[in-house]
């Protein structure tokens, strides 16, 4: 599957002409783009190419090696890939609304048998708009690879944009069928169970807020702290090194701490349940690892033409704080073509997670 990834600096037009010299009639666009131009660049886009969909998202940018805050990357689809880009608004209220959009677009790019991804990039609200392509993608074999919008200043409203306009409370998505060979999804976690195997119980939650209050009967941070000995005003910095994970059959889906409240409750990046099975983890040996993913991907995949990634800014803050992620980007890059984006969380298949890299391959 043919494809055009291109970068740019400077000013929001001269990042665009910059990034799509040499790009002609391309079937879709996905672009990054810093959070201070991103409307321009949207637009440009648009204007520049009137009859191409196109979807975007912001934050730090991997792109054939390379790392970048400042510059735009677009990546360019070609007639070899049949295409349907959409946005889903007010995601935050129903986006179950979007069902019949979205049937209409899988008809159209007529999914086969392991050929056919969602890419998508969201503002929030990421449990039920997993839970809304479950429902159309997994009775058609359609995988889900995405990545929660990061890189808004503080206090300021997540973004991301579709055919020219930026979106708040939004999803946007590009359908993406392969007619040149396969495409597959794949989720890398680099943190392990501790050799002590210690599960626990969410006993209490609030989901709405993504709360986990108890564990086992016991205030969650009390928990974490008596089987870890980090003290509690220390657990959420702690997060790098020992994040919760959610069991589910045979894997560990992590959910990232992002606060905690007076009486011992852990607000996270992930929603737990209750009853759902908790273990607190631990890093394991990343580079062993990440080549292990890669050495899988090859393995699997003839011919990569493309990886299009989403790492977690946790995972981004790790290994930059081990002058890693330099190499990290080089590693990806070895693959084959190769785009990749920073978010605030992830999308693979059918769950969100936290601290874990998502991509899709593309022969």
């Amino acid at each position: 599957m043919r494809s055009f990834i291109g970068q740019g600096t400077g000013n929001a037009k001269n990042a665009v002409q910059e990034a799509t010299r040499g790009l002609e009639s391309p079937e879709a666009i996905i672009f990054i783009a810093p959070y201070d131009i991103v409307g321009e660049v949207a637009d440009l886009l648009k204007k520049q190419y009137p009859n191409t969909p196109s979807i975007g998202t912001i934050g730090t940018k991997l792109v054939n090696g390379q790392v970048g805050d400042n510059n735009v990357s677009v990546l360019g689809l070609f007639s070899d890939a049949k295409v349907r880009c959409g946005v889903i608004e007010n995601i935050s209220e129903c986006p179950v609304a979007s069902i019949g959009k979205l049937e209409k677009d899988i008809s159209a790019v007529s999914p086969g048998h392991g050929d056919t991804v969602c890419l998508e990039y969201c503002t929030g609200e990421e449990e039920k708009l997993v839970t809304t392509f479950t429902s159309c993608f997994e009775k058609k074999g359609i995988q889900l690879a995405g990545g929660t919008a990061f890189g808004a200043p503080e206090g300021k409203a997540s973004v991301v944009a579709y055919n020219g306009r930026i979106y708040e409370n939004a999803c946007v998505y590009a359908l993406i069928k392969n007619t040149t060979g396969k495409v597959r999804v794949y989720k890398e976690n680099i943190y392990k169970k501790q050799a002590s195997n210690i599960s626990h119980f969410a006993t209490r939650v609030n989901t709405s807020k993504k709360a986990l209050i108890e564990l086992d009967g016991k205030p969650a941070a009390e928990v974490y702290s008596q089987e870890l000995g980090i003290s509690k005003d220390k657990i959420v910095d702690n997060v790098l090194k020992n994040p919760m994970g959610r069991a589910v059959g045979d894997e560990v889906f992590i959910s990232s701490m992002m606060g905690m409240e007076p009486n011992g409750t852990l607000v996270n990046y992930k929603r737990i349940n209750k009853n759902d099975c908790i273990y607190f983890l631990e890093l394991g040996e990343y580079q062993q690892i990440e080549q292990e993913t890669r050495n899988k991907i090859q393995s699997d995949m003839n011919h990569i033409s493309l990886v299009v990634s989403i790492d977690c800014i946790y995972r981004y803050l790790l290994y930059d704080g081990e002058g890693y992620f330099a190499t990290y980007a080089k590693d990806m890059a070895s693959l084959g073509n190769h785009m990749g984006v920073v978010g605030g969380g992830e999308q693979c298949n059918n769950q969100h997670v936290n601290q874990t890299m998502v991509c899709a391959v593309f022969e």
